[in-house]
């Protein structure tokens, strides 16, 4: 007679961290917000950790964001000319190190096209003997506009294989740029490449001989070392956790705070926590 039972060590024996999470569930909730504290229950009592809690939230975010929340503004865009030569427009794409370029003609808002790096590999090798065209090369621009949902964007740049989008505001002047990093950043945190210089990846980077750049993740330890200071970390670990505590609320960008000689100023946050902290050491 057949034994229906599972056999210890069987992959019927073992539950995921989602059949767990579900099982912590004593009724479904009717609301966003007593989901996620269920989640973070969920955490509380090791069901899930940090990282799985967090990407959940993030996900949770992502379903209520809009292209505008979280596009590169036009500020920051790096452009290249389209009547510029491969003399007058590699330095820049060696500079920065970017994969696409929007290619413009009279100013941003006149976006022509969007230049692979890649594309010039094959240029560059000898590979095409035709003259470089980079009217030739520049692939279609993407349009969306800043209030698309970022969830509806992301299922577009997988379904339409394309990974930048360039940002319309409700006039047609453009106001920005999205990539699919930048969703996959809303979930999963900031992701760093090989491109990413040390001085960037550093978690202390000094600015002036009195301001300084701190990653929110830094260990208080790995902080107290660098400024001599004497900040506990019994109840946390990272500078970011303590400073969120000590404003007694999650702060936006801008907001300040004095702990014992440090001022900090957040520089870069998004809903869930700090991610970048500006520390100015007083004058004497």
């Amino acid at each position: 007679m057949s034994d229906d039972k599972p056999q210890p060590g069987s992959g019927n024996s073992r539950k995921s961290w989602a059949q767990k999470l579900l099982q912590a569930f004593t009724g479904e909730p009717t609301s966003r917000e007593e989901f996620v504290d269920m989640i973070q229950d969920a955490e509380h009592r090791d069901l899930i950790d940090l990282d799985t809690k967090e990407m959940i939230e993030g996900v949770l975010d992502v379903a209520e964001l809009k292209v505008r929340d979280i596009m590169i503004p036009r500020s920051q865009m790096v452009t290249i000319e389209k009547d510029a030569t491969v003399e007058e427009f590699l330095p820049i794409v060696i500079q920065t190190q970017h994969s696409r370029y929007p290619v413009v003609s009279e100013n941003k808002d006149h976006i022509e096209g969007i230049l692979l790096a890649k594309d010039l590999l094959a240029f560059g090798f000898g590979l095409v003997q035709q003259p470089f065209s980079l009217e030739q090369v520049m692939r279609p621009a993407v349009i969306v506009p800043e209030s698309k949902r970022v969830d509806a964007l992301l299922k577009e740049f997988r379904s339409k294989r394309y990974h930048m989008a360039v940002v319309v505001d409700e006039y047609g002047g453009v106001s920005g740029l999205v990539t699919i990093e930048d969703i996959l950043e809303e979930i999963v945190g900031d992701i760093e490449d090989e491109t990413d210089d040390e001085e960037s990846r550093s978690d202390i980077r000094k600015v002036s001989n009195s301001k300084f750049l701190v990653k929110a993740l830094t260990t208080i330890e790995d902080f107290n070392d660098y400024f001599h200071t004497q900040y506990g970390d019994d109840e946390y670990d990272t500078i970011g956790g303590l400073v969120a505590h000590t404003f007694g609320h999650l702060p936006e960008v801008g907001e300040t705070v004095t702990m014992g000689e440090l001022h900090f100023k957040v520089t870069a946050a998004d809903r869930r926590r700090i991610q970048q902290l500006q520390v100015t050491i007083p004058s004497e």
